[in-house]
C-alpha cells in the first residue's frame, strides 16, 4: 500500500502548528482550515518537500478548444487511459470544440480534473477543487477520487468548507493553531441526556435564541435552514448567515424534531421542508441540497439514506 507522511519537519514554520499525517491509498484524507492555514501548509509542502499542489493556477491554453487541451495533456504524460474514456468520465463530451476562454467555470475546472487524473502525480494534494462548481463537477470529482483510490494513490484535499470536508474526506481533521484534530463526534452527543431537555407539546409559541454580541435574537424553527456543529459549538444558518446556540446538537435535536428537523450527520440537523433535492455522488456518498440561495449541500450519513428516503415517501 503506498503511504506518504507530512511531518513536524516540513510543517515547522510560524505559521503552523506541527504535526504528523500519513496518508494512504486507501483512504481520501481532507483538511478543513481557513485560508491563511490552507496557504501556509501549501506553501510548506511546496517549499520543503516539493510537493505540486492541483489549486487550478497552473496553465491550461485557453486559446485551445476543451479537446485540444485534453489531447495535449494525454499525449504530454503518456496517459494509458483511452482519451474518449477521459472525455466521458469528466463530462466533457458536449464541449470538445469550445475554446476553453468561452468555458463556464464548471467546465474549466473538469478540464483540471482530466489533466490532474492523466498526470499520475502521486501523492496528490488539491486545494478547494470544488469551490464554485456546479453538481455535475461536483460528481465528476467525486468519481475522480475513485479513480485514485482503485490506483492506491495517497490523495489529501484542502478546504475551507466543513460540508466538502465531510464529502469528500474518508478520514477529515480541522487544523487550527492549537494543532490538526480529528472531526468526530463529541462525548456527550455520543451519550445523550434523555431528560435534559423536553420536546416542545406543540409548535405553538416557540422561538429557537441565537446569542449575538450582547443581544439574544429569537428565530421562527421555520427560518432555519439547517444547523451545523462547528468547534463543537452549533451554529444556526438562516440565509447563508450563521447564530451561534448555546444548546448542544443532541440538544437541540430533540426540541426541533416536532418542526420537521431531522439529524442528517452526527454533524447536522436540517429543515426537511427546505430539503430540494437528495443527492446520490457514489455507493455510499449521499448529500442533501438545500433549497436556499447558496444551494448549500449538507453531508446526508449513508446509515440514514433509508430513513430519509421513508421521510419523504420515495419507498
Amino acid at each position: 500500500m503506498a503511504h506518504f507522511t507530512i511531518n513536524q519537519k516540513m510543517t515547522d514554520s510560524d505559521s503552523l502548528p506541527s504535526f504528523d499525517l500519513t496518508l494512504d491509498g486507501e483512504t481520501v484524507t481532507t483538511i478543513y482550515g481557513d485560508n491563511d492555514m490552507q496557504t501556509a501548509l501549501v506553501d510548506a509542502l511546496r517549499t520543503k518537500s516539493k510537493m505540486p499542489v492541483f489549486d487550478q493556477q497552473e496553465g491550461l491554453y485557453h486559446r485551445l478548444t476543451v479537446g485540444d487541451n485534453v489531447g495535449f495533456f494525454h499525449k504530454w504524460f503518456n496517459c494509458k487511459v483511452p482519451l474518449p474514456e477521459v472525455f466521458v468520465l469528466f463530462e466533457l463530451q458536449n464541449c470538445l470544440k469550445k475554446p476553453l476562454h468561452r468555458c463556464s467555470d464548471s467546465e474549466i475546472r473538469r478540464v483540471y480534473f482530466a489533466k490532474y487524473l492523466m498526470s499520475g502525480i502521486t501523492p496528490t494534494v488539491f486545494r478547494e477543487p470544488l469551490h464554485g462548481v456546479d453538481i455535475k463537477t461536483i460528481q465528476t470529482f467525486i468519481t475522480l477520487l475513485e479513480k485514485f483510490k482503485e490506483r492506491h494513490i495517497p490523495v489529501l484535499i484542502l478546504v475551507a468548507n466543513m460540508e466538502h470536508a465531510l464529502l469528500l474526506g474518508d478520514v477529515a481533521y480541522k487544523l487550527q493553531q492549537s494543532g490538526i484534530h480529528p472531526i468526530e463526534l463529541e462525548e456527550d452527543e455520543v451519550q445523550p441526556d434523555e431528560t435534559s431537555f423536553q420536546a416542545p407539546a406543540s409548535a405553538n409559541l416557540f422561538k429557537v435564541p441565537a446569542k449575538v454580541d450582547d443581544k439574544v435574537i429569537l428565530f421562527d424553527p421555520l427560518e432555519i435552514d439547517y444547523i451545523e456543529s462547528q468547534d463543537g459549538k452549533a451554529m444556526m444558518v438562516i440565509n447563508d448567515a450563521s447564530y451561534p446556540m448555546e444548546s448542544t446538537l443532541s440538544e437541540i435535536e430533540k426540541k426541533l424534531e416536532v418542526y420537521g428537523f431531522y439529524r442528517c450527520h452526527r454533524s447536522y440537523i436540517v429543515n426537511l421542508q427546505k430539503v430540494r433535492e437528495i443527492i446520490t455522488w457514489s455507493k455510499n456518498t449521499y448529500s442533501l441540497r438545500m433549497d436556499n440561495k447558496s444551494q448549500s449541500t449538507i453531508p446526508l450519513s449513508r446509515t440514514k439514506i433509508q430513513d430519509i428516503q421513508e421521510k419523504f415517501s420515495l419507498r
